[in-house]
């Protein structure tokens, strides 16, 4: 089977109503679809929270960096990992078919892969609940981490990656930004803290010579001066002191379906997602 069908059949398991609470059994569905599918590569582990006195549950799989070598017996060991997180609710009355099924499809595909062919550097794929209520999953993820004084190479936040329209303006901006980048939404987006700017650069040229086009731009002071760059699971990590970005499509600013009923797999551009997934795997590798 090949990278399209795969990604395609994601979808087809995880675009329905999954909202924690109006849509329990959409999102109880999904949850346990995400966990087999990364159950095929490792431990999965739970990380739970409450929220108003319902369980939630954050979903983990660790994979190891690529083996030491017999002679020094370094390469990768000991290295923090990446973290490459994706949320998996939904909003009422929408079967988010770009919010975020399509980041959690990527973020399946890159754990095969990654198992496959360890990178430099460990990976954390995390599987976020209660995006949609203000990242709270995240939120008490990054969090824990910083309590515990745990290290991260990177946070990677793959939030709506699949919406593409070539029109002329058909992209829109925070006002200002419209001066510094293209007017068509064709392109996938990368927004880091300061912190990153080198792994903004290294992973938008290696996604752009997969053949997808690509924009990055820096966010500093947690991004409070431009609040549409905290809108996803990146921001709880800024606030944490991480170096955190967001891979997007950039949401509203594009896509006409947003949060409405009408967000389904047939106004996702396939062939587009395909290529940011490609364009991640080679760059990921890369950091």
């Amino acid at each position: 089977m090949d990278l399209k069908q795969r990604l395609q059949n994601h979808l087809t398991e995880i675009v329905r109503d999954r909202d924690p609470y109006l849509s329990s059994a959409g999102h109880f569905y999904v949850q346990q679809y995400i966990r087999a599918q990364l159950q095929q590569w490792g431990t999965v582990e739970t990380h739970e929270f409450t929220v108003r006195g319902k369980t939630h549950q954050n979903l983990i799989l660790n994979l190891p960096s690529i083996a030491p070598s017999p002679s020094t017996g370094r390469a990768g060991v000991g290295l923090p990992p990446i973290l490459i997180g994706a949320h998996y609710d939904g909003v009422p009355g929408t079967p988010g078919a770009d919010d975020n099924a399509t980041g959690v499809a990527v973020l399946l595909e890159l754990a095969r892969s990654i198992a496959a062919k360890p990178p430099k550097y460990p990976v954390r794929f995390v599987a976020f609940d209660m995006e949609e209520y203000g990242m709270l999953g995240s939120a008490e993820y990054a969090d824990e981490l910083r309590r515990q004084k745990q290290p991260l190479r990177l946070m990677i936040s793959l939030e709506m990656l699949g919406y593409c329209d070539e029109t002329p303006n058909s992209q829109r901006y925070p006002k200002g930004l419209e001066r510094f980048y293209p007017n068509r939404g064709n392109f996938i987006a990368l927004i880091g803290n300061l912190s990153t700017i080198p792994d903004l650069i290294n992973l938008s040229r290696n996604i752009r010579k997969s053949g997808t086009p690509s924009e990055w731009l820096p966010a500093p002071n947690r991004g409070l001066m431009v609040p549409q760059t905290r809108l996803s699971d990146h921001s709880p990590f800024w606030d944490n002191g991480y170096r955190a970005m967001m891979i997007t499509d950039t949401a509203f600013m594009r896509n006409p379906h947003y949060h409405k009923a009408s967000d389904r797999i047939e106004t996702l551009n396939l062939d587009f997602l395909t290529g940011v997934y490609r364009g991640l795997d080679i760059g990921i590798r890369r950091l």
